[in-house]
C-alpha cells in the first residue's frame, strides 16, 4: 500500500531554505525509544517548513570529519570508548537506529528534499558552505534545524537556529536571551571552554562565566593569543597561560566553521554550492 503524507505544499517561494541536521534530528526519536519514526520525521520537516516559511529543504547527513581528525586525531574519540562500553543489546538497538535513519534519508530524497552526505565531512560543515554562499545562492533567510549550538556561529541577520530538544530559536535578535555577548565573540567562546562532546579541550577552570569575562576583559580570541602570557594569581589565569596560543590555535582550526570552508568539506564547497543552486532553480 502506498505510504500517504500530509500535503503541506511550497510555503513560500525560492527565498527561504530549511537545513536539517539529519542524524541530529532522528536521536530525537532514539531518546524516545521509538523504533520506527520515518514518518513522523518527514511531518516534523513539513511543519517546520510551514512554520518558518521555507520552500526549499535540505536535509543533511554526517560522515565524520577527516579534516578535523587530521588536526586533531583524539577529535571524537571519546565516543568510540562510549560504544565500546554498550551492552549487545544496545549495540543492536544502535544498529536498528541507525538502519531506519538510512530509510528516513532515502525517503527524504523521495519527497523531493534535497539530501547531501558525504564520507569524512561532518553536517556542520556542509551547512557552513551553504549558508556562506546565502546570497550568491539568491536566498534569504536560511533555518538551521539542529539542538547543536555549534550551529549558533553560523546565526546572523539572516541565519537562525531552532533546537526540537528545547523547542527555542536562537536568532540575532534574541541571542542575548542565550548569551551574555556578542556574537561575535562565539568562536572565542567555544574556543576557552571547549567541547565535551566532540573531545576538544577547553582551559581547566574556565566555564561560561569565566570565557565571558575573559572576553570583556581582552577581546576576542586572537586578542587573547597575542595577550599571553598574562600575569595573575589566579589558577584558572595560569592554566591558560599552559594551554597557550598553540592550543587555542588549533581550537580555532577544530571548532570555526567558517575557518577553510572547502577543506573542511574535503574540496566539495563548489559541489554543494552547485547541488544547492539547481535544486532551488528547479523548484
Amino acid at each position: 500500500m502506498a505510504i500517504e503524507f500530509t500535503n503541506l505544499g511550497k510555503p513560500a517561494p525560492n527565498g527561504n531554505l530549511l537545513i536539517v541536521d539529519g542524524l541530529n534530528l532522528a536521536f530525537r526519536w532514539k531518546h524516545q525509544r521509538k523504533e520506527f519514526y520515518k514518518l513522523e520525521y518527514v511531518r516534523t520537516i513539513e511543519s517546520l517548513a510551514k512554520s518558518y516559511n521555507c520552500g526549499e529543504i535540505v536535509v543533511l547527513g554526517d560522515g565524520g570529519s577527516d579534516y578535523r581528525k587530521s588536526i586533531d586525531p583524539e577529535y571524537k574519540a571519546n565516543r568510540k570508548e562510549r560504544y565500546a562500553d554498550q551492552t549487545e543489546e544496545e549495540r543492536l538497538e544502535f544498529e536498528q537506529f541507525m538502519a531506519e535513519f538510512q530509510k528516513t534519508f532515502e525517503l527524504c530524497n523521495d519527497k523531493g528534499y534535497l539530501t547531501i552526505r558525504y564520507n569524512g565531512v561532518e553536517a556542520d560543515d556542509i551547512a557552513a558552505v551553504i549558508c556562506l554562499a546565502r546570497e550568491e545562492l539568491g536566498l534569504d533567510d536560511i533555518w538551521l534545524v539542529s539542538s547543536d549550538k555549534d550551529w549558533d556561529l553560523l546565526v546572523n541577520e539572516n541565519i537562525s537556529r531552532f533546537s526540537t530538544v528545547t523547542r527555542k530559536e536562537t536568532t540575532m535578535d534574541n541571542w542575548d536571551e542565550h548569551y551574555d555577548f556578542d556574537p561575535d565573540y562565539y568562536l572565542t567562546f567555544k574556543c576557552l571552554t571547549g567541547d565535551k562532546g566532540d573531545n576538544v579541550p577547553g582551559v581547566s577552570g574556565i566555564g561560561p562565566k569565566r570565557a565571558t569575562g575573559l572576553i570583556q576583559d581582552y577581546g576576542d580570541v586572537f586578542d587573547i593569543m597575542t595577550t599571553l602570557p598574562i600575569e595573575s594569581r589566579y589558577k584558572f589565569m595560569q592554566n591558560l597561560n599552559e594551554f597557550g596560543a598553540d592550543r587555542l590555535a588549533t581550537n580555532i582550526e577544530l571548532m570555526d566553521l567558517t575557518y577553510d570552508p572547502d577543506a573542511q568539506v574535503c574540496g566539495r564547497q563548489n559541489e554543494i554550492i552547485g547541488l544547492v543552486e539547481n535544486y532551488v532553480s528547479k523548484n
